[in-house]
C-alpha cells in the first residue's frame, strides 16, 4: 500500500467520514484561498483544452520573467515544484547528495529513486534546528548535489544570506549543484534579503526552486518553476520532462495569479499578524514554539499534552494538523500547523484547549 508522507491528505479523512467542516491546518496554503480572478481565467479558458497546452509556456514564462526580474531564458516551468525536483535528479544523476535532516521528504525520495547515496546533515533541537557553518565542512568534491529549503520545511527556520553565499561559493569550488527551495519565500517578511535569485547570473551551480502552490493557494493545479543561469542544465531539464508537463489550466492560472499584487500583499499582512498571535497563544498553552519564518508554525508538545493520539483527538474536533514524526530526525512530539484566518485560528486554539489533559 502507498504510504502518504505529506500534509493536505483530506481524501483519507473523507474516506473515514471526516469531511464536512474539517479544517486543514496540515498544508501551508495562502489563507485567502484561490483568487476569484484565477478561477475565472481557468473557467473561461476551458474551451481551449481541446488543444494541447503550449509546451514552451511562452505567455507564462514572459509573465514570470517580469514578475521575478530575471531573463525568460533563465526560467523553466513544471508540474509543481516536485516535478522539477525529480527532473533535476534525473538530469544530473548524482552519485552522492547532501540533504538536511529534518527537511522536505521529496528531496531524499527523488535522489534515492535514481540510486544516489544520500547523506544527511543533522539540524538539532539544541541549535533550534538552525543551519550553521558546520555544513561547509561536508561540502567537498565527493558531493554532487545539495538540497536546501529556505525557510526550511517543517521547522520554518531561515538561512541568512551570508551563510548561503558561503555555501554557494563552496559548492562552486567543489563542483556541487545547489538546489535552493524558496517555495515559501513570499511569506518571509524581508523576503528580498533572503532570496538568492539574483545570484543565478554569477553562479551557474545554483538552481532556485519556486511554486504557485503556497502563495496563490493552487496546489491542485500543480505549477512550479525554476530560476537558473546554467543554460546547459536548463536545456537538459526541458528535454527530461514530458513535453506537456504544464497543463493549459495551470498556465492560465499562473499568468492571472501573477497580476494579483494586492491579493498577495493582503495575504502577507494577514499571515504576519496571525503568525505572531498564534505563536504567542501556543507558547501560553505550554508548547515549545520555534521562531516561524513563513506561513506555518513548528512546535513541540508541552506539559498536559501527549503525543499518543494528539492528532486523532484534534481530528475529532474537526482540526487536521501535520504530525512531524515521520520526518527524519524528529519524534512524535513535533507538529506543524499552517497560519490561517483569524476565525479558523480561533477554532484551532479552542480545540487545543479542549484536548489538553487535565
Amino acid at each position: 500500500m502507498v504510504q502518504l508522507i505529506h500534509g493536505g491528505d483530506i481524501y483519507t479523512e473523507r474516506e473515514k467520514g471526516r469531511g464536512g467542516d474539517l479544517l486543514d491546518f496540515s498544508a501551508n496554503i495562502n489563507p485567502l484561498g484561490l483568487p476569484e480572478s484565477v478561477k475565472r481565467a481557468v473557467a473561461e479558458g476551458l474551451s481551449d483544452t481541446a488543444h494541447y497546452p503550449d509546451p514552451l509556456c511562452r505567455e507564462l514564462i514572459a509573465a514570470l520573467a517580469e514578475h521575478e526580474g530575471v531573463k525568460g531564458e533563465q526560467l523553466v516551468c513544471g508540474n509543481g515544484a516536485a516535478d522539477l525536483i525529480f527532473r533535476l535528479v534525473v538530469a544530473k544523476m548524482p552519485y552522492k547528495a547532501l540533504v538536511c535532516s529534518p527537511t522536505f521528504a521529496e528531496y531524499e525520495k527523488c535522489l534515492e529513486s535514481v540510486g544516489a547515496v544520500v547523506r544527511r546533515h543533522a539540524l538539532t533541537a539544541e541549535k533550534g534546528f538552525c543551519l550553521d557553518e558546520s555544513i561547509l565542512f561536508e561540502l567537498n568534491e565527493s558531493v554532487d548535489m545539495l538540497f536546501l529549503c529556505n525557510p526550511n520545511n517543517p521547522t520554518g527556520q531561515l538561512i541568512g544570506r551570508e551563510l548561503l553565499t558561503a555555501i554557494l561559493k563552496r559548492c562552486r569550488e567543489a563542483g556541487i549543484l545547489l538546489v535552493l527551495d524558496e517555495c515559501f519565500c513570499d511569506f518571509v517578511e524581508d523576503r528580498e534579503s533572503y532570496t538568492m535569485k539574483g545570484f543565478v547570473e554569477e553562479y551557474d551551480n545554483l538552481f532556485v526552486l519556486r511554486a504557485f502552490t503556497k502563495n496563490y493557494a493552487m496546489p491542485g493545479l500543480r505549477l512550479g518553476y525554476g530560476i537558473c543561469g546554467n543554460e546547459t542544465l536548463l536545456n537538459v531539464l526541458r528535454e527530461t520532462g514530458q513535453p506537456w508537463s504544464v497543463s493549459l489550466p495551470a498556465q492560465l492560472a499562473g499568468v492571472q495569479a501573477l497580476r494579483e499584487k494586492e491579493y498577495l500583499r493582503r495575504a502577507r499582512e494577514l499571515v504576519f499578524r496571525q503568525r505572531q498571535r498564534l505563536t504567542q497563544e501556543l507558547r501560553a498553552l505550554g508548547f515549545t514554539v520555534y521562531p516561524p519564518g513563513a506561513n506555518y508554525i513548528f512546535f513541540r508538545l508541552g506539559p498536559g499534552y501527549s503525543a499518543d493520539g494528539f492528532r486523532e483527538r484534534l481530528l475529532e474536533k474537526g482540526i487536521m494538523v501535520r504530525s512531524c514524526g515521520n520526518y527524519c530526525g524528529l519524534s512524535e512530539e513535533y507538529f506543524r500547523i499552517a497560519v490561517k484566518t483569524e476565525q479558523e485560528n480561533d477554532r484551532l486554539l479552542a480545540a487545543l484547549e479542549a484536548v489538553r489533559e487535565g
